[in-house]
């Protein structure tokens, strides 16, 4: 018998619970760790779960693998308030969106009688909480492992198989450092450009009234968990940084056309952002073929 324990039934935490009942192995036992005690009973009555806990009391002992859904401060106090807690030879990951910062801040506090395996599910939601979980969302989804020197290839195998059961399409393994300047990019940013476009809008002109899918498109993830991306763009700030300066010269260099009415330049800019858009999706479809 496999014993899973979920830290954090939220948006992702959930969804890995319920995951994990869409497609059950006989052999596996699924239990959880909340401390919103409505949200383990809403698991319970759902049958997501076989039993929970608002505090660790028997469960880390029991768990051979432990999938800590938690922002990154709270993982971090998680752990080192636990680390006895943990079964000897049990696998631990996370879900955290930023890796190289918190794996150095936590590599002295990491328990010596488990692997921890940082991970990166790219799935969520804009809502946060149980009530917006849903298994499907990892169906054909990318997860990115980040490993330790320590870790041990046959766990990390584990890892990618269990994982690959719940409908991850693509898991990568690379460095911390290499983690972060991706996410800083297709990801972060992209944040920081929906927060910035919808905030620079003045309430007097009735938006709404106007608007299109591209303002649809472009402003979904303004709707945004702000203690969480607090949390991860102050976590991976010199990445973050370096994507907006890059992403800042693209614009200037499109407000400087539209001032000295370069039509031409402006034009070569929409045909590269064309092509670039057209490699990545043949880029796409050719690893969803994989």
């Amino acid at each position: 018998m496999t014993t899973i324990a979920i830290v954090g039934l939220g948006v992702v935490g959930g969804s890995f619970a319920k995951a994990l009942k869409q497609k059950p192995l006989s052999d596996e036992c699924v239990l959880a760790i909340d401390s919103d005690q409505e949200t383990l009973d809403k698991a319970l009555a759902d049958g997501v779960i076989e039993e929970g806990e608002s505090h660790n009391q028997t469960i880390l002992q029991r768990a051979d693998l432990v999938i800590i859904c938690l922002y990154p401060e709270a993982l971090k106090n998680f752990v080192q308030s636990h680390k006895s807690e943990f079964k000897k030879g049990a696998i631990l990951t996370d879900v955290t969106g930023v890796k190289g910062a918190l794996m150095a801040n936590m590599e002295k506090s990491l328990p010596k009688q488990v692997d921890f395996i940082f991970g990166h599910p790219m799935a969520g939601r804009e809502s946060k909480g149980y009530a917006y979980a849903d298994g499907a969302i990892f169906q054909g989804a990318n997860y990115v492992i980040t490993p330790r020197p320590e870790n041990q290839l046959a766990n990390i195998e584990k890892v990618k198989k269990r994982f690959e059961r719940l409908g991850f399409k693509r898991i990568s393994i690379v460095t911390p450092e290499k983690h972060d300047e991706m996410i800083a990019f297709t990801s972060q940013l992209c944040h920081a450009i929906a927060v910035s476009l919808i905030n620079s809008d003045h309430p007097e002109r009735e938006t709404a009234s106007f608007v299109g899918n591209s303002y649809r498109d472009l402003t979904r993830i303004a709707k945004i968990n702000a203690p969480l991306w607090t949390e991860l763009f102050l976590e991976n700030k010199e990445a973050l940084l370096n994507a907006m300066a890059d992403f800042e010269k693209q614009f200037v260099a499109m407000k400087h056309a539209l001032v000295t009415e370069n039509g031409c330049e402006l034009e070569e800019m929409f045909q590269e952002s064309t092509e670039r858009r057209q490699r990545l999706e043949e880029a796409d479809t050719k690893l969803n073929q994989l």
